[in-house]
């Protein structure tokens, strides 16, 4: 279930949006899937064990490989990218049942492979897809220091914390910081602290009927303007929009 973007010989898109602390039963697909972060986090269980997502990342399943997902309390939406390998070349086709990239040089590279998906035609669609597939494959995995970690603590508690006070609370130099949160993580911290924003003020207006000023106070924004305006720069799409999702969420369990 999810809302189509795109659908032709040998690829569907679709957007999908999942309900916060929901759970998505074990199931698997019959072509190989590319599964791209948007907003919110889940806990992800393969036969690779489980992981937690909740920032820029991408999972690239093999037609038939099981996955369960636990879905966090800001809810989860996602696109996915389903393909027939003859389409894409058997030579990109995932070889390992599950491929994960968590944050680094493919979180940033989501984004991009993201927008190509709304608008773009079938050739278009493939050279993105292939040309992230073909590029991820020989990036190095950056293991994600503690540090990282605590400071998206920071920032997910304290959206409105600027790079330097952020800084100056963990005893780091802010430009370091902001270089090597992005390195790790795939954004830079105001982008992730825009995400988290608009992360609280999406389910907000997915999974409750209040006044959209009142969801962008709540969700720590200046204004409704404010909201919209981060909202058309983080995912491109309205807050009315998203609001609209809630007619065609995914289903829990």
């Amino acid at each position: 279930m999810g809302q189509i973007l795109h659908s032709s010989s040998g690829v569907r898109v679709r957007r999908v949006v999942d309900h916060s602390h929901g759970l998505v039963a074990e199931h698997a697909h019959d072509w190989p899937v590319l599964s791209l972060f948007v907003l919110g986090g889940y806990r992800n269980e393969t036969e690779l064990g489980e992981v937690g997502i909740a920032g820029p990342s991408a999972m690239l399943y093999r037609a038939g490989a099981a996955h369960q997902n636990h879905i966090g309390p800001q809810g989860f939406e996602q696109l996915e990218i389903e393909f027939d390998p003859d389409w894409l070349g058997r030579q990109l086709s995932p070889a390992k049942p599950v491929t994960r990239w968590l944050g680094g040089w493919a979180g940033h590279r989501v984004r991009g492979l993201a927008r190509a998906c709304h608008g773009s035609s079938a050739m278009e669609l493939r050279d993105a897809l292939g040309d992230f597939i073909a590029a991820a494959g020989h990036e190095p995995t950056l293991s994600r220091a503690d540090w990282t970690s605590e400071a998206e603590q920071r920032l997910r508690a304290d959206p409105g914390l600027s790079v330097r006070d952020l800084a100056r609370e963990m005893e780091l130099h802010p430009v370091w910081l902001g270089s090597a949160y992005r390195r790790a993580t795939g954004e830079a911290p105001s982008h992730a602290a825009a995400r988290f924003r608009v992360e609280r003020a999406a389910r907000l207006l997915r999974e409750t009927d209040g006044a959209p000023a009142q969801i962008a106070h709540d969700a720590g924004f200046c204004d409704q303007s404010h909201m919209i305006r981060t909202f058309r720069r983080v995912i491109g799409r309205l807050p009315s929009a998203v609001r609209a999702d809630a007619a065609w969420m995914r289903p829990s369990g």
